[in-house]
């Protein structure tokens, strides 16, 4: 049907208004997508480039602070200090040659150094900061600064690394870190631990001591930080972090004053020595001589200085006061006698006749006097060291009862505190030998080891606890943690023994004798102030077989050997008499006599415990005053006049 014109112009109206409703639509959606489009290209370009490179969020720890170590009275063993660093990212420096050669004529760098940086930078991608210098003065860190535009790709960083301010004198107690290793990790102590801290490259973790084997406490738990980084691993923007919590802070039993004096006392000498309280067992020092700067692994060892420590013929790495084990020698009597009196194979004055030897399964003992002593009750033989009184008493006993006996007193166990070797020693019996080495036991095996020779073996540390256990009955035992961010750990006190009260008293007193009496071993090593009697025991064993033919022409002395064919000297004691509060133990490596070379300095290190300072010269006897004051102003001790406490101790 034709349409007429109003129709028509009708519906051309109806189109021109559709057209432009359409047209307009049109028009608001290109302004909107090119509005977007600008907003896109031009305000958000840094956005959409990142997207566009394959950024992705990743999630990389913070290492946490490490843990204090104090001693017990607050002063820092081992602490955190503000490291300042040159790093170096190769690709924003361009000619890395250069640049180092310009940072060379600004600030001093080792030779060394560089050539570790050069190659470090050759085996890691050119985006990951390599460290050019450590440990730099504050000095240095300004001059980089004001020198960056020169410098492209160098900056100056700030962290914290280990220090221990006590130098050599706590190094084998304390410790010290290091980066950890692919042998920490697949063989060493760490080898089952799954902390993802451990993947830090050159994350440090203790080596040696305590920083070791409280490795867990010490670390802290790590933080974390979200990233952005690109397709290949760079670096874009840091989103935010979350810091970790730091690791525990340790107090030790060590008295740090005390230690020092005993490592000075001890200097010149391959020697160790224990101090420990016999109320709680805490240990006072851990004495190993001679000693090293644990500051030296921690910034990193020379070689010259590496080769100097580990071909030093007094092995300074050597943790001598519990890893080393000797024989105790006449330290040792104390154990067979109370064997032997426990058992009632001898009362205390039946005597044996010493003429300086004995014979078993034919062959001789000889006694040290070579005279021989005569007769021979316990408390004579004790005060003199007869040998062949044990000889006898120990084959009337039996050595079973004289390992029970040993180990009762802490010899023959490995004592549970925190550090890298303790030692378990030997106190043999029938079926140790059986057992490591397929023989059965001798008589000739239980005389020699009646005199602490032979197959016994023990530490310093386990002699230390042997006299805190005769001297108080109780089970004491050593105690090196104080307390765990403030929180007091057990202390060692023990419980009693068990021995007889009478025949304990009577190893006493025999053990005052040997330094109070003028025929005592150990008689010019005794103390003379009132309250400060000393009780003590000497020893000195054999490293060396002495020949029938030596002894036929005389037996040579130990100052004509060489220093490593010498005999060892051992002292140990407690003080005050009366009511103990201390027992030491003293080995001096191929020192010859204990009596000479070990009771001496057991005899210092004792009197400097009680007096916790400075001894007066009255405390000795008047005889020694002359050599004494020389000795002790020779001593190089540290001052701690300063502030010794912290509030996180």
């Amino acid at each position: 049907m034709k349409r007429g014109p109003q129709e028509t112009a009708e519906s051309a109206r109806r189109v021109t208004r559709r057209a432009l409703v359409m047209g307009g639509v049109q028009v608001g959606i290109m302004g909107v997508l090119g509005w977007r489009l600008r907003q896109m290209q031009v305000e958000e370009a840094e956005t959409y480039r990142l997207l566009a490179e394959e950024n992705r969020v990743n999630i990389r720890l913070l290492a946490p602070a490490r843990g204090l170590i104090f001693d017990r009275n607050g002063r820092p063993l081992a602490e955190n200090e503000q490291n300042y660093r040159i790093v170096m990212v190769r690709e924003d420096a361009g000619d890395v040659g250069e640049v180092l050669a310009r940072l060379t004529r600004i600030v001093n760098i080792d030779e060394e150094d560089l050539v570790r940086a050069m190659d470090e930078m050759n085996r890691r991608s050119p985006f990951v900061p390599v460290t050019i210098s450590d440990r730099i003065p504050w000095e240095d860190v300004a001059k980089v600064s004001v020198n960056a535009p020169a410098l492209p790709g160098i900056s100056a960083e700030v962290g914290l690394s280990r220090s221990y301010p006590q130098g050599p004198d706590l190094a084998h107690v304390v410790g010290y870190v290091g980066p950890v290793s692919d042998f920490d990790m697949t063989r060493g102590y760490l080898a089952e631990d799954e902390d993802p801290l451990l993947q830090i490259p050159k994350f440090p973790v203790g080596k040696t001591g305590v920083e070791a084997r409280r490795e867990h406490m010490l670390r802290g738990s790590a933080g974390s930080r979200r990233i952005e980084v690109n397709a290949v691993g760079r670096v874009m923007r840091e989103l935010d972090r979350q810091p970790g919590d730091p690791g525990a802070d340790l107090q030790l039993s060590i008295d740090a004053k005390l230690q020092n004096y005993v490592q000075a006392r001890l200097a010149g000498e391959s020697a160790s020595a224990v101090v420990m309280d016999c109320e709680t067992g805490d240990l006072r020092a851990v004495v190993s001589s001679p000693s090293f700067d644990p500051n030296l692994f921690t910034r990193g060892i020379s070689t010259t200085s590496w080769r100097a420590l580990n071909e030093n013929k007094y092995r300074p790495l050597a943790a001598k006061a519990c890893q080393g084990i000797y024989p105790p020698g006449s330290t040792f009597k104390m154990v067979t006698g109370l064997a032997a009196l426990e058992a009632g194979v001898i009362g205390p004055e039946e005597t044996v006749y010493c003429p300086g030897h004995t014979t078993v399964s034919g062959l001789r003992f000889h006694c040290w006097k070579r005279g021989g002593h005569g007769n021979m009750n316990f408390h004579e033989s004790l005060k003199q060291s007869c040998d062949v009184y044990y000889y006898e008493i120990a084959q009337r006993v039996g050595i079973d009862k004289i390992a029970e006996m040993a180990r009762r007193l802490g010899l023959g166990v490995r004592h549970d505190i925190p550090l890298s070797a303790v030692a378990e020693g030997i106190a043999p019996d029938r079926a140790w030998k059986q057992e490591t080495r397929g023989e059965v036991w001798r008589r000739g095996d239980t005389v020699n080891a009646s005199i602490g020779q032979g197959y016994v073996l023990a530490s310093p540390l386990q002699l230390a606890v042997m006299t805190a256990r005769l001297a108080t009955g109780r089970d004491v035992k050593p105690r090196l943690i104080r307390t765990i961010d403030g929180v007091a750990q057990p202390d060692g006190a023990g419980e009693a023994l068990g021995l007889n009260d009478n025949i304990l008293r009577r190893v006493r007193r025999s053990m005052f004798d040997v330094t109070n009496h003028r025929r005592g071993t150990a008689y010019r090593s005794r103390a003379v102030a009132e309250g400060y009697e000393i009780a003590g025991k000497t020893g000195t064993s054999q490293v060396r077989r002495i020949t029938a033919e030596e002894r036929a022409r005389g037996v040579t002395r130990n100052e004509d050997l060489p220093w490593e064919r010498r005999d060892h000297a051992l002292y140990v004691c407690y003080a005050p008499f009366e009511n103990p509060r201390y027992a030491v133990a003293v080995v001096v490596e191929h020192g010859g006599g204990g009596s000479r070379a070990a009771a001496p300095i057991g005899r210092d290190v004792i009197l400097r415990a009680l007096y916790d300072g400075e001894v007066p010269i009255e405390a000795y006897p008047e005889g020694v005053h002359a050599e004494v004051q020389e000795l002790h102003d020779r001593l190089n001790l540290r001052n701690f006049d300063g502030p010794s406490g912290s509030d996180r101790a």
